[in-house]
């Protein structure tokens, strides 16, 4: 594709001796005489660059410069000043233009300014065709990450997604499991019906069956009117129930028929209802474990666990952070892509953070920092108990629960890595020296090493 240039100038031997010099170099090259010109042409033609003189009567130079980047805010530009006004030039390159030319003219000069200005804007280009397709590629309705763990849960939805198999979500809190359930049910037939998710922890225990399943007019004092439930809102699409190891015993069996049969009644109804809905239930607790406490039923757990999505946890996908952080900003109306979205003073520390609110509490960092005036994530934006992670004991001794709340086990696991990192680094990698350092037996540094996938040589 050919380099399209702008000159404005609004005396003709100055704008008609760039466009011969930019035409014999290979630029197709149009002339215009004013700012107000320029706009017009900028209307119905992309250029790659457009330069303009700095004094011109009407629209004069800077002025053209603000409306470029509001109308073309990727071509690149460059202002044309006498040798003695540098201080227009340092304010048009504050506006944004690349750089600036000074008259009286140095061909050669000129040549290379326009080459690094071409340059510039075509990396700046490649860069963001570069975050589109990572963006695409590494997303899934929703969903962020391109880690190996991320890149796996997107595949399983892919091969579940078009059956009708019931789906347990499993994962801490924060790791988006509705989203994943979002992304089963906007990739199934059934997109075109209704998505209802509720979260059954936030559902009163002596509401809950009515809320599932409605109710009629009169069935219970309060009962002022026909109330049709989840089951029926979601008629033809999919039901998302959230934290469904809340659900009490009683309610469970209910579930479980509903379930078996594709049909329930109201409370207070006589008729059987059909239940055309596809069941995709989460949890960030260990049902398996509550099924042997007698808390679950076992029938329930297995209806519902015909295909199992485990959503890994932030700590688990550190490689993603720089692209949620990007994703975040844009999200919040931040400036990702320009300067860089996160400092690697500031990512280095996220990285060895276990974020316990997992990607929630990630997001909530992100928005604050947006809020706060700010277009990427830096060393001193990061919350106390980021930066207070890297010493065993927080200054003051005292721990900060995240406001989002937190994975009490999950964030002493990630103590628990850190130290073991720490240990092994100083020890040159050497188990035993490490668990002695550390007050441990050989037996149990090992067991505290596998469970964390870092046994590996034995050292």
């Amino acid at each position: 594709m050919e380099t399209r240039i702008l000159v404005v100038d609004d005396e003709i031997s100055m704008r008609e001796f760039l466009g011969i010099l930019l035409e014999r170099e290979g630029y197709l090259v149009d002339l215009a005489e004013s700012g107000d010109v320029a706009l017009s042409r900028l209307e119905s033609v992309v250029y790659d660059l457009v330069i303009s003189d700095v004094k011109m009567p009407g629209l004069d130079g800077i002025g053209l410069l603000a409306r470029i980047k509001e109308v073309a805010p990727d071509t690149a530009v460059l202002m044309v000043t006498a040798f003695s006004a540098a201080e227009q030039a340092v304010e048009a390159m504050k506006l944004g233009a690349y750089d600036y030319i000074a008259k009286p003219f140095n061909v050669e000069e000129i040549k290379i300014i326009v080459r690094n200005a071409l340059d510039r804007r075509n990396l700046a280009r490649e860069n963001l065709r570069l975050r589109e397709e990572v963006q695409g590629r590494y997303s899934f309705s929703g969903l962020i990450g391109k880690s190996k763990k991320m890149r796996d849960v997107y595949t399983l939805i892919e091969k579940v997604a078009g059956s009708t198999a019931n789906i347990l979500i499993f994962g801490e809190s924060g790791t988006g499991k509705e989203l994943a359930a979002k992304a089963i049910h906007y990739n199934s037939p059934r997109k075109d019906r209704p998505f209802v998710a509720v979260n059954c922890g936030a559902i009163p225990e002596n509401l809950m069956e009515s809320e599932l399943f409605g109710h009629k007019k009169g069935s219970f004092t309060g009962a002022v009117s026909d109330h049709p439930g989840l089951f029926e809102q979601a008629e033809g699409g999919t039901l998302f129930l959230d934290e469904i190891g809340e659900v009490p015993l009683q309610l469970q069996a209910k579930l479980l028929r509903v379930i078996q049969e594709r049909e329930f009644r109201r409370i207070g109804g006589t008729e059987p209802l059909k239940a055309d809905v596809r069941l995709v239930a989460a949890s960030n607790r260990d049902l398996e474990e509550q099924v042997r406490e007698g808390a679950f039923r076992e029938d329930l757990f297995y209806r519902l666990n015909v295909v199992q999505v485990r959503m890994p946890s932030l700590r688990e996908r550190p490689e993603d952070l720089p692209m949620l952080v990007e994703h975040f900003l844009k999200k919040y109306g931040g400036t990702p892509g320009g300067e860089e979205s996160v400092t690697p003073a500031a990512l280095k520390l996220l990285m060895s953070y276990p974020f316990p609110g997992n990607v929630r509490e990630l997001e909530n960092l992100v928005e604050r920092r947006v809020v706060l005036g700010s277009g990427r994530v830096d060393r001193d934006c990061l919350p106390p108990q980021v930066l207070d992670f890297q010493n065993p004991t927080p200054a003051g001794g005292e721990y900060i629960i995240p406001s989002e709340g937190m994975n009490l086990e999950a964030y002493l696991d990630g103590i628990e890595k850190r130290l073991l990192l720490q240990a092994l680094e100083r020890c040159g990698g050497v188990k035993k020296r490490a668990a002695e350092l550390l007050g441990l037996s050989f037996r149990s540094i090992r067991y505290r090493l596998a469970k964390f996938g870092m046994d590996e040589e034995e050292k």
